[in-house]
């Protein structure tokens, strides 16, 4: 059986301006898949080689697959419609298989629209993925797809989901074939080196209302550091690679596996040939304040942080959990460890001003970070927080939903001038960093890494893909009011299908929610009892 994965051609010049990054999601299930016994699996990566739909239809044609796989984030699902409506056309002998958290949650909107897919893998992928390619081997298909755990299809006029399947619960089995990526095309600018997004956990803990990670993920676990060193020691010895940055939302929530990780590298000595990043809580900062100079021994040299939002109103608006000074201190902290730091802020939201704007680039400039990143709000259709705000959404055109369109317009604001406020702290930041910091602030591997950053910066600016700017228009101030996003107006919304997803975070919230129920009411009994004389009384005075 001949199996083909495609990742979809999608671009929108937001993190993709550092480099090519490496689709972990295929290293992943085709890991899984060859401990199956599955040998006979190919990739093409359309986005990375930029190949058009008329390359793509001869190359999956010649291939002739059985099956073709492909995953989606929500704005990249057109595009990942988009190659299986091309599959059904070459080989409509295929089973057309679509994963990725957009269509785990939206698989109704999604089988409507494009009822050339054959079946979606909802949530993790490997087990089911698995599963679903074994029925189809065995000629199983589609006679059992009932059966199996984790899809959703159309079956006549029906559409079906069948049970959640169970997330993967013994990651030692999660073993990924990383030959199955031509290494030489991903590449971190920064470092001219290649890079990889290996993961050490799953999940999270937290439920912060804009994510969608830890409704995706369900279950957070936490892999043994062990194997994952071993994944990052074959992508260093086998594949060249000089820089990865961990996938997980925050790794560092198990600090004992963290520490065990950071162990385990230095105990190999890969220190000295690669380096990596991880996104992370200011929280964690603070309490690993001790232990951040030995993460850096450990080759740990950036570190994104999710400071969010200037204002504390903001702040509580996403459930972060943090304060604002918090932000500066643990800026401060990792640059007195020697690990570079970007500060991360999301704007665009409902109360967005001109005034708010300049808020975040000021405190962006006190706090000095050494790199600032400021992302649109994205409300995914799936998140806590677009159900609370929906009624102020007004486009659903998700191929616009990549964190530099502004899908939200203020009320204050019109969407032309928000990127245009944006722009002006990217332009601020950066010329003062790149005048009077990045050429003299520290050496060697400081200076150059910074410089690095520097230049996928201006190569992005100088080729108009940054934040997508070439494809809206805008060429500075002068052209903040004739902007176009190009929003396709006759996208709508459909619900997202969540009565049978429960994730961890979601138990802990509730039994939080009933615990203070509980002493709430034990609270007011205890009140009225000193009242002097219990419920009756009470209601007779």
């Amino acid at each position: 059986m001949r199996i083909l994965f495609v990742h979809p051609n999608y671009h929108s010049g937001g993190a993709e301006i550092a480099g090519t990054w490496s689709p972990a999601w295929v290293a992943y299930l085709t890991g899984h898949l060859r401990q199956a016994g599955f040998d006979d699996i190919h990739f093409i990566d359309a986005m990375t080689d930029d190949i058009a739909d008329e390359e793509l239809a001869r190359r999956i044609a010649r291939l002739a697959p059985d099956a073709v796989g492909v995953t989606a984030i929500t704005p990249s699902i057109y595009k990942a419609e988009g190659v299986l409506k091309i599959a059904a056309e070459v080989v409509p002998a295929a089973v057309r298989v679509l994963g990725g958290v957009h269509a785990t949650f939206m698989y109704k909107q999604v089988l409507s629209e494009a009822p050339w897919v054959d079946v979606i893998v909802r949530g993790e992928g490997e087990e089911i993925c698995t599963e679903l390619m074994s029925a189809i081997r065995d000629g199983r298909w589609p006679a059992d797809r009932r059966a199996i755990k984790g899809l959703a299809f159309r079956d006549g006029d029906e559409i079906v989901a069948t049970p959640a399947a169970s997330t993967v619960k013994d990651l030692s089995k999660i073993k990924p074939d990383w030959s199955i990526l031509e290494w030489e095309k991903y590449i971190y600018i920064p470092l001219g080196t290649r890079v990889a997004i290996p993961n050490l956990a799953r999940g999270c803990p937290f439920t912060c209302s804009f994510c969608s990670q830890w409704k995706f993920w369900r279950d957070y676990r936490v892999r043994d550091p062990k194997d994952v060193v071993d994944e990052i020691e074959d992508l260093v010895v086998n594949h060249g690679v000089g820089f990865f940055i961990l996938a997980d939302e925050e790794p560092t929530i198990n600090k004992k596996k963290f520490v065990a990780f950071c162990q385990e590298l230095i105990a190999r000595d890969l220190p000295r040939r690669v380096k990596w990043g991880i996104n992370t809580r200011v929280t964690d900062i603070y309490r690993d304040r001790e232990e951040l100079k030995f993460y850096r021994s450990a080759g740990l040299v950036h570190v994104s942080l999710g400071t969010e939002a200037a204002a504390q109103m903001k702040l509580d608006t996403f459930n972060k959990e943090t304060k604002v000074d918090e932000n500066r201190t643990a800026i401060r902290l990792l640059r007195e460890a020697d690990i570079l730091v970007e500060a991360q802020f999301i704007v665009g939201l409902d109360n967005e001003t001109p005034e708010t704007l300049e808020e975040t680039y000021r405190m962006a400039w006190d706090w000095q970070p050494d790199l600032a990143n400021w992302s649109m709000y994205t409300p995914w259709p799936f998140t806590p927080l677009f159900q609370e705000i929906k009624d102020q959404v007004e486009v659903f055109d998700f191929s616009k939903y990549n964190f530099v369109t502004p899908i939200m317009k203020p009320a204050a604001m019109e969407r032309g001038e928000l990127l245009d406020g944006v722009m002006n702290n990217y332009r601020r930041f950066y010329m003062k960093k790149a005048l009077f910091h990045y050429p003299w602030r520290g050496t060697g591997f400081r200076r150059r890494y910074l410089l690095g950053c520097l230049y996928a910066f201006l190569k992005a600016g100088f080729q108009r893909t940054f934040y997508d700017l070439g494809k809206a228009g805008y060429w500075g101030p002068q052209t903040k009011k004739t902007v176009d996003f190009h929003f396709d107006e006759t996208r709508t919304l459909a619900e997202a299908q969540l009565d049978d997803w429960d994730a961890a975070a979601d138990r802990a919230a509730r039994a939080a929610e009933r615990r203070e129920a509980v002493r709430s009411q034990m609270k007011d009994r205890a009140e009225v009892r000193a009242c002097g004389g219990g419920d009756r009384q009470l209601e007779q005075a």
